[in-house]
């Protein structure tokens, strides 16, 4: 795959291309951006070679979408219209529910790999992109069956080289079990950092206090809301559900301090330790 076009050039897009150089360096990486600032930068930072637009996909051998999830949903069956029949498509959406069923129909279905990396910072843009953000990182690949099967292998080949890991699950699955792992955590990021803000209004000295156990919970509010929003659009019902279960944690962790009930709350954190056991499992 010599030909690469990466639509969306900032943190996900821009650490793949890196890494597809440093596997291919015969590759050429096109860059398509609805900002020139944003190729500008792109071409700066040598993540691409050059610049490209949609009417150039024709040439395409392989296609990499990482855009917010709602541009991908209208953007994807255009980009699926204008590339060749040998051509490979891989998105790296949050969400996959929506995605797939905006294309099930499409004559060119079988070119799409819907794909989501569990990988990435906080932060975005292209000066975000890093070498071996990859590595060790797991791959969900949702409705394999529907990539004709010589795309699946040049899209293993890829995944495989760069160092990725890949589980098969199918995408509402996907959404119901990210919406617990990854989006929740995100919205309790931002929520912490949101109330700690407000108090700061009247305590001006609060973050001089704030250790490095604030630091990395509230890490993910740096994220962009421009790529978030979203993902919490198109998984509202399952992120919904999640933050009702949150909620109602909170809510009897609070109970238990107000009924003066540590003992209560001490097992409460000691049955919770358990996740040590299974985070460590995660290399």
């Amino acid at each position: 795959m010599k030909n690469i076009y990466m639509i969306g050039i900032g943190l996900i897009g821009g650490s793949f291309a890196i890494d597809i150089k440093n596997h291919n360096p015969e590759a050429v990486i096109h860059g398509i951006s609805r900002k020139d600032e944003t190729l500008n930068k792109a071409l700066e930072l040598n993540l691409i070679d050059k610049k490209a637009t949609l009417d150039d996909l024709e040439n395409a051998d392989l296609v990499i979408v990482s855009i917010p999830v709602d541009a991908t949903v209208k953007l994807l069956p255009t980009i699926l219209d204008k590339i060749s029949d040998n051509t490979l498509v891989i998105d790296a959406g949050s969400t996959k529910e929506a995605i797939c069923k905006g294309v099930e129909h499409h004559k060119r279905r079988r070119n799409f790999l819907a794909c989501h990396p569990i990988a990435g910072t906080e932060n975005s843009g292209p000066t975000a992109a890093i070498s071996g953000l990859y590595k060790g990182k797991t791959n969900i690949i949702c409705e394999v069956e529907k990539t004709t099967f010589k795309l699946q292998e040049k899209a293993l080949e890829l995944f495989r080289a760069i160092g990725m890991r890949i589980r098969y699950m199918d995408p509402v699955s996907h959404d119901k079990h990210i919406a617990y792992v990854s989006h929740l955590s995100h919205i309790s990021s931002f929520m912490l950092g949101k109330t700690v803000l407000e108090k700061e209004k009247n305590e001006k000295d609060i973050f001089d206090m704030a250790g490095s156990g604030f630091a990395s919970t509230v890490r993910l509010a740096k994220s962009s809301p421009a790529m978030w929003t979203p993902i919490f659009n198109q998984n509202k019902e399952n992120v919904i559900e999640s933050l009702e279960e949150y909620i109602n944690n909170l809510q009897k962790f609070k109970e238990l301090m107000q009924q003066d009930n540590f003992s209560e709350i001490f097992n409460e954190m000691e049955s919770t330790n358990y996740i040590k056991q299974i985070l460590n499992g995660i290399k």
